[in-house]
């Protein structure tokens, strides 16, 4: 399949087009991935330490920063590289691999999120059975399933855009292997293709929402019947931070993949990446430990308290 194809290589655009600004952006974005790395690396070792923490909202939590800190680390350091150089050079090889790693990441991301929903809506809907219900055995079999459909769904994005020639330009105008730049290249009609990653993404994307959206159904009704107000907002704090998380990750994947390769702006696409792929898995750790005391004990204890 891929022999078809006469080009090598790609090259890459980095953050910035801007010779002016590139050390600029170069520092901002070094420190951003520092961040990333901290936050997301710190609260995996937390939950693994802390035994208060063992429970499945924090096992979930923990897998969501492991991947959060790998999703990052596909882009990042390359995109950095090629900013500082102006365009940066990737083999044909390296591009479906990173293509491949990224969209595993992004598309486990999306099944977690869902597992994390329907973790909060037992919690709530069903708090006395909540113990049985959400076992150490079906809380694994969630986070497998959840890699095994990224593995499944990012191998179809591949195929489906590397399956395209490519005879020429080979710049990719965006700073790592995406869907729309990869696909605007192609000197053959890349719109079946299109409509296939279109027609697949969204039942992939839809349905995932939609059972995200069942489950905050069932928490909302629930909280509405509870008597105790005190008791809403107690049940509704934990249920924000994976509310917000959701809603920044929708957001900005649609933006970029719910519309025609043929409209993509390269600016805009570089900014929306920048958010769903950058921004808020470095964000997530400081969104789910903000409003949770727990998290926020555990952390104060690995860092302020090592000596004792």
């Amino acid at each position: 399949m891929f022999n078809q194809t006469r080009v090598t290589q790609f090259i890459l655009r980095g953050f910035s087009d801007i010779p002016e600004w590139r050390l600029v952006v170069v520092l901002f974005f070094s420190w951003v991935y520092a961040f990333a790395l901290l936050g997301n690396i710190s609260v995996i070792i937390a939950v693994v330490r802390d035994s208060r923490l063992h429970s499945p909202l924090y096992f979930f939590l923990k897998n969501l920063c492991f991947v959060d800190l790998s999703y990052t680390s596909v882009t990042i350091p390359k995109a950095l590289e090629t900013t500082l150089q102006g365009s940066g050079v990737i083999s044909y090889f390296e591009c479906v691999t990173q293509f491949y790693i990224f969209f595993t990441l992004g598309s486990t991301e999306c099944f977690l999120l869902t597992a994390m929903a329907y973790d909060r809506c037992m919690a709530i809907y069903r708090p006395l059975l909540y113990g049985a219900i959400m076992s150490q055995r079906l809380c694994c079999a969630l986070v497998v399933l959840a890699w095994v459909g990224g593995a499944l769904y990012a191998a179809f994005l591949a195929l489906n855009t590397f399956s395209l020639p490519f005879c020429g330009p080979n710049v990719v105008e965006h700073f790592f292997c995406d869907i729309p730049p990869l696909m605007r290249l192609s000197c053959a009609d890349f719109h079946s293709s299109e409509e296939m990653v279109f027609a697949v993404g969204s039942c992939v994307i839809m349905s995932s929402f939609a059972l995200k959206v069942l489950s905050y159904i069932h928490i909302i009704s629930t909280l509405l019947r509870m008597p105790s107000v005190d008791g809403r907002w107690k049940a509704l704090s934990t249920c924000s931070s994976h509310l917000t998380t959701v809603l920044l990750f929708y957001t900005n994947a649609s933006f970029t993949y719910l519309k025609s390769a043929s409209q993509y702006s390269p600016t805009q696409g570089r900014l929306a990446s920048i958010f769903y792929s950058i921004l808020t898995p470095s964000l997530n750790p400081v969104i789910y430990c903000l409003r949770n005391r727990d998290m926020k004990v555990a952390l104060h204890r690995l860092y302020c308290q090592r000596k004792f």
